[in-house]
């Protein structure tokens, strides 16, 4: 089968809008949750700070199936969160953003978290000593001065919540025509014995990935 009828089929077409449309909507979230959380974990130390950040970071270093898992326990509908809310969190096209922007946060967070201990909080310092306030000093002094971290982090996040397949499977449930994204998609198709597919699939989110890259390097040159 050519590469053109293969684009051509809704088994192609659907996870990639589907994974353009989260991937539209967890980058919003990774922005905005991202560069608040950062500044936020820069305040003075607390057993809450701590906590944030431990749950922050934790996606980095814990496996992404058990991630999952224990979100799904949480969100599910006996969960201890899920039975509170009142629309069903998985196994939904919400499920598979939320995935997305838990794998992204701690790419987003950590850069930006590092950018504001830097040298800019001497122009902070500076600002408060005019009279500005936490949030004119944020909004005005910190977040101009760190936006190539902001912008650096968000990239690094959005690749990673593009190729996410762990917390998603567990979340999303890889339904098809549902919440089977890029990724997941490729998985079926190997399973399914459809390399041909699965290898339009992986130039896809292969060229998508290499966007995110020369974008990085765009930034790294300014």
């Amino acid at each position: 089968m050519s590469v053109a009828a293969i684009l051509a089929q809704p088994e192609t077409t659907g996870p990639v809008v589907l994974t353009a449309k989260t991937l539209a909507v967890s980058g919003i979230l990774l922005l905005l949750g991202g560069v608040l959380l950062a500044f936020y974990l820069t305040g003075p130390k607390s057993p809450v700070r701590s906590t944030v950040d431990f749950v922050v970071t934790l996606p980095l270093v814990f496996p992404p199936i058990a991630t999952g898992f224990f979100l799904l326990l949480l969100l599910g509908r006996k969960g201890v969160f899920g039975k509170m809310l009142p629309v069903d969190m998985i196994f939904s096209f919400t499920g598979v953003v939320i995935a997305s922007v838990i794998a992204g946060m701690p790419l987003m967070v950590k850069p930006v978290e590092a950018a504001l201990r830097g040298e800019v909080q001497r122009l902070a310092e500076v600002a408060r000593v005019l009279g500005k306030n936490e949030w004119q000093v944020f909004w005005q002094v910190l977040l101009p001065n760190v936006r190539r971290s902001v912008l650096s982090g968000w990239f690094l996040a959005m690749g990673r919540s593009l190729g996410e397949v762990g917390i998603t499977l567990m979340l999303g449930g890889n339904i098809i025509g549902k919440t089977n994204t890029l990724s997941l998609e490729i998985y079926n198709a190997v399973f399914s014995g459809e390399f041909d597919r699965a290898l339009v699939l992986s130039g896809i989110i292969g060229l998508f990935s290499l966007g995110i890259f020369f974008m990085l390097k765009r930034l790294s040159a300014l």
